[in-house]
């Protein structure tokens, strides 16, 4: 059997005895084919060329991140982490399968062990999808009990799905049966106590272990803004008046997958009367000529890192009013100032407490928060303004290697438009660079 997917194999009777054979060989072809084996194409390379950002070194990157993972294990002393969350297990494997759909139907999940082997529980037949990652050691088919699969039988389900689970925490965790997990059912709760596994908070301990980014997850995060600027440029060449909100905002869409992005987080887009207050999703109304024109991607991009940026633009070729150039010039400046006081060491509330805020017609509509951190998603920590602190706020310190996104939003209350605008900045130990370079302006369109 040189060739098993050549013509002549398609006609030829199935032979159990070479089932084992043909399995190997499907696996390999399909890993080969993965779309993280056949990294992002043309354009996107041709961009980050000119961009000048070379490619992480994604060996390095996924090593990183494991061993981040595992010093939070210790620290916590747990023995090993329970994954659920697609965004959680991409940073653990570097592997993907149907983001969107596991998100909520918890067919795909993986264990990490703090001192042993990455398993992967993956949905039926796609083993595949992680051969390329190097660092998930098995793949075994997932055991799902949500009520889709198991209906009645759930039950029976919890319990196989459980026997599995709990044998790895035996076998691996040297007498530590304390298990993390980030996304976990009361049932399955339960039912692990009852084999002699006690389940901790796993989104803490993700949530701690992805806060500070490598140089190589840097460099990912660069080439997913410079992948959604040049989508962003591509909608912005697309709004004219009498376009649609969806219209618009699918090009976005279309120009981010185009360039190996994997999906939009929210529907944040909203034109003239719309932008005020904020959080419209997007809608049919027509754009006319005058209005301004306010998104917020939340993109997830190439390496599935997050592109969190926002613009208001202009439509038309015409001048913007005053009203319109007045609440433009607040969101810059709030920009510029909460921008500058994000530097090493200081602490939240302490840049909490200094952060420039809308003014006082403006502040009942407020963006909700000040800042926050992203990565692979929006990300810990949440930074509220100092009005919306609680004695359950928490503090900490601004480090080295975080990302945070600075936030405003302009809009009067009871106006009729709002401007959004929101940076990704990235701390250093000199100060912070802003990744972010789409230009500010209310340009016409």
């Amino acid at each position: 059997m040189t060739d098993v997917f050549g013509k002549q194999r398609k006609i030829a009777p199935f032979r159990p005895s070479e089932e084992a054979d043909l399995r190997v060989a499907a696996r390999r072809k399909a890993a080969a084919l993965n779309s993280h084996a056949l990294g992002y194409g043309a354009t996107a390379e041709r961009e980050w060329a000119a961009a000048g950002i070379p490619a992480p070194d994604l060996p390095a990157m996924r090593k990183y991140r494991l061993e981040r993972i595992r010093a939070e294990l210790r620290r916590r002393d747990l023995a090993g982490a329970l994954l659920y969350d697609p965004i959680n297990i991409r940073y653990a494997t570097d592997s993907t399968n149907m983001q969107l759909w596991v998100a909520h139907n918890p067919t795909r999940y993986c264990f990490v062990a703090t001192d042993g082997p990455v398993v992967l529980f993956d949905y039926f037949s796609c083993e595949h999808l992680s051969d390329h990652s190097g660092v998930v050691d098995e793949v075994r088919p997932a055991v799902s009990w949500m009520y889709m699969y198991g209906g009645e039988f759930i039950e029976m389900k919890v319990r196989r799905w459980a026997a599995g689970i709990a044998d790895l925490v035996k076998t691996h965790g040297g007498g530590n049966t304390r298990l993390a997990a980030d996304h976990l059912n009361p049932e399955g709760v339960a039912e692990l106590a009852r084999l002699g596994v006690s389940v901790h908070n796993g989104e803490a301990v993700m949530e701690q272990a992805r806060l500070i980014k490598s140089p190589d997850e840097i460099l990912a995060m660069r080439r997913a803004i410079v992948a959604c600027e040049a989508a962003m440029g591509e909608m912005h060449a697309a709004l004219r008046p009498g376009i649609s909100e969806n219209e618009l905002w699918a090009e976005l869409h279309r120009a981010s997958i185009a360039r190996g992005g994997e999906w939009i987080e929210t529907r944040l887009l909203a034109s003239g009367p719309r932008t005020n207050p904020w959080f419209q999703e997007c809608s049919s109304r027509l754009i006319e000529a005058g209005d301004l024109v306010a998104f917020d991607t939340d993109l997830i991009g190439p390496y599935g890192f997050c592109a969190d940026l926002s613009r208001t633009w202009l439509c038309g070729d015409g001048e913007p009013g005053n009203e319109q150039r007045d609440l433009f010039q607040m969101a810059v400046e709030q920009i510029a100032r909460n921008t500058e006081l994000m530097k090493p060491g200081a602490s939240f509330r302490d840049l909490i407490e200094r952060s420039s805020v809308p003014p006082p017609d403006c502040y009942p509509t407020r963006y909700g928060v000040l800042y926050h951190g992203v990565g692979l998603a929006d990300e810990y920590p949440t930074l509220p303004h100092a009005s919306d602190c609680t004695e359950d706020t928490p503090d900490g310190l601004i480090e080295p290697g975080m990302v945070l996104c600075v936030e405003s939003y302009m809009g009067r209350l009871g106006g009729r438009e709002g401007v959004k605008i929101e940076e990704q900045i990235l701390i250093t130990a000199e100060g912070n660079q802003k990744l972010s370079s789409y230009p500010v302006a209310l340009q016409p369109g």
